[in-house]
């Protein structure tokens, strides 16, 4: 039986120039909003957290020093 990768969420380690599947899937969740995001669109996240986001504003926001 063919294991399919739609609707699945995929695990990734994330580094400085890109990812590594680690589990295939076809998405991943923002560790802010909870957006789902498709990995082709995956463009923001943070090594050091080892989390994705869904658009600049949300890793800006998630990365800024607290005040």
């Amino acid at each position: 039986m063919l294991m399919s990768n739609t609707d699945r969420p995929a695990r990734l380690h994330y580094m400085a120039n890109g990812f590594r599947v680690l589990a295939t899937g076809d998405h991943v969740v923002c560790a802010v909003s909870g957006a789902r995001i498709v990995l082709e669109d995956l463009r923001y996240w943070s090594v050091a957290r080892q989390q994705p986001y869904a658009t600049a504003a949300i890793a800006s926001e998630a990365m800024a020093p607290p005040r």
